[in-house]
């Protein structure tokens, strides 16, 4: 199964793979052990990645009924097309449309979105890179369809409890 979304000029492509057979240590006797990697457009994946396939991997099994596929493994593979901004936010997309498009069980759906807290404490949302680059924070949420509650939230910078809350 593959899915290209784009948030603005922010292009993901995903490609789920499995369920197939689970191999040695990453079998699960439970549920569906998920891998989640995510390619960079050039280069090499590094820190930031690493953090973030964790983050979208806690994302999707929050909403993968896992529990209907045991002793299995599925992959999904998320490779940058283009970066313009909001990017984690287009790779919670492109993971839960990607789910959704192999026909996996899922509770629920979810979604990403990013904004960021400019200088004067403005809020824009789907922000480019500019705007997150000059902003006081970026976060990034990713949220839950059936009862709206936050699934994973990061963020970047300064801001204080009051204005995520907001």
């Amino acid at each position: 199964a593959r899915s290209r979304p784009s948030v603005g000029d922010t292009s993901v492509l995903a490609g789920l793979y499995g369920p197939a057979e689970a191999k040695g240590s990453r079998e699960l006797p439970d549920r569906a052990a998920l891998v989640v990697l995510l390619r960079p457009k050039v280069g090499l994946p590094g820190v930031q990645e690493r953090s973030w396939e964790q983050l979208l991997r806690q994302s999707c099994e929050a909403a993968l009924l896992g529990e209907l596929h045991p002793r299995c493994s599925l992959t999904l593979v998320l490779q940058v097309l283009s970066d313009a901004g909001a990017l984690l936010s287009c790779c919670l997309n492109a993971s839960c449309l990607a789910l959704l498009d192999a026909g996996l069980p899922l509770s629920s759906l979810f979604c990403g979105i990013t904004c960021a807290l400019d200088p004067d404490g403005s809020i824009i949302l789907d922000p480019s890179t500019q705007q997150e680059q000059e902003a006081r924070a970026v976060l990034t949420f990713a949220i839950h369809s059936k009862d709206r509650k936050v699934l994973m939230a990061t963020s970047k910078g300064n801001c204080s409890g009051e204005e995520v809350r907001r």
